[in-house]
């Protein structure tokens, strides 16, 4: 069957700003409260801080160690939106560490992709799709995890979605006469800037996942000629004017040591085997789809056969090349976390929202009633599963029952549940409000509410509290034995000494008036050992849960008596 192209019109401006308020005040519950996150965002902030200490924005370190993983671009952003907030704040730079101000680049990215995927589906399928397709990106679990974050993968998605937008854009006007002057050059501009800041965010996939679509595209149409729009000559240099001033200058900073590890160790140890226990077989990213596009997830499985019926369409081909070789890429390397299926979420909203419009075209298909009973069944188990999550992991960890976390239960239950019946029921707007608002409120309950409340999670909270309180001088250093969490040194401050018992017992005999030392009991006799005939003297005890590691703690705070 060939269905007729589908119609498409722009969305008006109020729209995006529509939009663009939904989005932040889904984002914003929890985003100033929730404390640094272990172990990437706690570094990513750590290391960006110290570059605003130093001075020194070409190379990245924790402590004192290089952090040469990933390129500088998020740290260039972290910096500049902290010093801001602090200038808005009248704070002097780099006095006052606040985590909040490291994930405003994640915050305004994510916003950003949202509206380019709206812009993007609207013009590929219509105006009211574009609006829905910005609603389901902006409420999907995983994007307002990421918008929470102080990491790379929201901007990332940002940059990657501009030059998937342009990609589009010429993509559908192919046989249109191509512009001449300065407008032959507004696209490809866009284009190669956003992969030239997207090198400079997380290596290079933006040009992975535009190449993998513009490659399938082509082949699949035996056409290629349009791609001479992108003006690839010309844009590949503007790439390397974007990135390789920084990149020869860590080169000749590190010695070559930034693309050993960045390039040697960290890409290819996650294409060649699973990176820090995350070796995960194929089929891991559909299985955790229903909870990371949730409350979407769903739609997006009735989606499936109307995308199928329309893969001749230009706008459904672009979706499918967009989704195909990316998310095989994903599957196929072993290394494997929830978000690095997050660049493919845009055309998946698209296909959804074009799809949900159309009603899934049951008046012209025989109807899968078994395919709506799968969907509806993985969608609330992905959702459901996710909201007794937040209710259970109170009592998992400290062993206490949270009300607001148990009463989340029925209540973004009972809205969900209204979402499918009203969506698959022709009451578009009631439903899509009705998924929304289940998001919403389980975000606002869980991430101001019940996470920041659950004191076991946050033991570099609980050490940061302590160490406050107790501190005998200003500069007093924390050395830590048997936990070495980065966002204990984030909160804690760059001297923080990550040590075994030994190292702990070592620096209070060596600063007797201002030294402290965090114990964990694992590493209590070697420090008592250590310290030989000197009894020191516990200052507070501290207990929780390492959610890395899998391990419940108990550390104790101490320093030596004054002589």
């Amino acid at each position: 069957m060939t269905a007729a192209p589908l119609p498409r019109a722009a969305l008006p401006v109020w729209a995006y700003a529509l939009l663009a308020l939904i989005a932040a005040a889904l984002f914003l519950p929890g985003f100033t409260v929730l404390p640094p996150f272990d172990r990437d965002e706690a570094r990513f902030a750590q290391a960006s801080s110290q570059m605003l200490d130093s001075g020194n924005f070409v190379d990245i370190r924790f402590q004192d160690e290089t952090r040469y993983k990933k390129p500088v671009g998020i740290y260039w952003l972290q910096t500049a939106a902290t010093a801001v907030a602090e200038a808005v704040r009248g704070v002097p730079v780099g006095t006052e560490k606040l985590i909040w101000t490291y994930r405003i680049p994640s915050f305004l990215g994510a916003i950003l992709a949202v509206l380019v995927s709206a812009w993007t589906a609207a013009r590929l399928f219509g105006g009211p799709a574009g609006f829905i397709a910005g609603l389901m990106m902006a409420s999907c679990v995983v994007l307002g995890v990421e918008a929470r974050m102080a990491k790379t993968d929201a901007v990332l998605l940002a940059t990657v979605v501009i030059g998937q937008a342009v990609l589009a854009q010429l993509y559908l006007t192919r046989r249109d006469q191509a512009p001449a002057g300065r407008a032959a050059w507004t696209a490809p501009l866009l284009f190669w800037i956003a992969a030239g800041i997207g090198v400079l965010v997380k290596g290079p996939m933006v040009l992975l996942v535009s190449g993998s679509t513009a490659l399938v595209l082509a082949l699949w149409d035996r056409e290629a000629g349009w791609l001479k729009r992108l003006k690839p000559l010309a844009g590949l240099g503007i790439v390397v004017a974007i990135a390789a001033p920084w990149l020869i200058a860590i080169a000749i900073k590190s010695k070559g040591a930034f693309f050993a590890e960045s390039v040697g160790h960290d890409m290819l140890g996650k294409v060649s085997g699973g990176q820090e226990g995350k070796g995960l077989p194929p089929g891991y990213y559909l299985g955790t789809f229903w909870v990371t596009f949730a409350p979407w997830s769903l739609l997006a499985l009735l989606a499936v056969p109307w995308t199928w019926a329309r893969r001749r369409l230009d706008a459904v081909r672009f979706c499918i090349a967009w989704i195909v070789p990316s998310w095989l890429v994903f599957e196929a390397v072993p290394t494997k976390l929830l978000h690095y299926t997050l660049p493919v979420f845009p055309a998946i909203a698209a296909l959804a929202a074009a799809a949900l419009l159309d009603n899934f075209d049951r008046s012209r298909e025989r109807p899968r009633r078994w395919l709506t009973a799968a969907a509806v069944a993985l969608g609330v188990i992905g959702f459901g599963a996710l909201t007794l999550a937040v209710a259970v992991i109170p009592w998992l960890v400290g062993q206490r029952i949270d009300p607001i976390a148990v009463s989340l239960v029925p209540a973004v239950g009972g809205l969900f549940a209204l979402a499918p019946h009203l969506l698959l029921g022709g009451e578009r707007r009631m439903g899509l409000a009705a998924g929304v608002g289940a998001a919403a409120l389980l975000y606002v309950g869980t991430y101001a509410a019940v996470l920041p409340n659950i004191d076991g999670v946050w033991v570099s909270r609980q050490a940061a509290r302590a160490v406050a309180q107790v501190r005998p001088c200003a500069d007093s250093v924390v050395a830590s034995a048997g936990y070495s969490e980065p966002s204990l040194v984030f909160l804690l401050g760059t001297p923080t000494k990550l040590v075994h018992g030994t190292g702990a017992a070592t620096h209070l005999l060596s600063d007797r008036a201002c030294g402290l030392a965090l114990v964990e009991d694992r590493e209590a006799a070697a420090f008592l050992d250590s310290l030989g005939t000197a009894t020191p003297l516990p200052l507070a005890e501290l207990a929780g849960f390492n959610y890395n590691t899998g391990k419940r703690l108990h550390l104790t705070l101490y320093r030596l008596p004054a002589s």
